[in-house]
């Protein structure tokens, strides 16, 4: 057993938290998962094959030019969905969370956890049967107030780490929540 401080600060083993730790530690890095957005998919390439379906009919009509446009805008719908979700990516660490996004320009977000007000998630049947769900993040960051992460893959022990890097961080940064009335 340690001895007290004569100091009367507290030993290490009786602190609440470790010392702050510059070390940064990846939880998830990634793209979110083509089937966590299964309904958009489904909605677009509908309209894609309705799109190139219809091409046929015009072309047997001899209206060939607009049949292809039909089959090249049937193509572009059935993508626009597969181009959305690749052009987003996550990097969730015990520190922040950078999110990233666009197709031909790129825009980079940061969302330091200590500004983390609230999380919540949400995994419906159907992404719970695809093993994905979504996490919301809600903040007092100016630029990001409420970032959501879509489409994660097996989500649920992400949220629990994060919860518990929200506290510990806040802890290391001495924020305290205060409630008004």
């Amino acid at each position: 057993m340690t001895q007290p401080d004569p100091t009367g600060s507290p030993t290490p083993e009786e602190r609440p938290h470790r010392p702050a730790d510059d070390r940064e530690e990846v939880y998830f890095e990634g793209s979110p998962q083509l089937r966590g957005d299964a309904k958009k998919i489904f909605g677009w390439g509908l309209l894609g094959l309705l799109l190139i379906g219809g091409s046929v009919f015009l072309f047997i009509t001899g209206m060939w030019p607009v049949a292809l446009a039909c089959v090249v805008l049937g193509i572009i719908a059935i993508l626009v969905p597969i181009f959305l979700v690749r052009s987003t990516r996550y990097r969730v660490s015990n520190y922040r969370i950078d999110y990233e996004r666009g197709i031909f320009s790129r825009r980079i977000d940061t969302l330091e956890l200590w500004h983390v007000e609230d999380i919540c998630f949400a995994q419906s049947l159907l992404d719970r049967i695809m093993g994905v769900g979504n996490i919301e993040i809600i903040s007092h960051d100016d630029t990001t107030p409420k970032l959501m992460l879509r489409g994660l893959p097996n989500p649920r022990p992400l949220f629990e780490q994060l919860k518990q890097r929200v506290i510990a961080v806040k802890r290391q940064r001495g924020v305290i929540k205060m409630d008004m009335g």
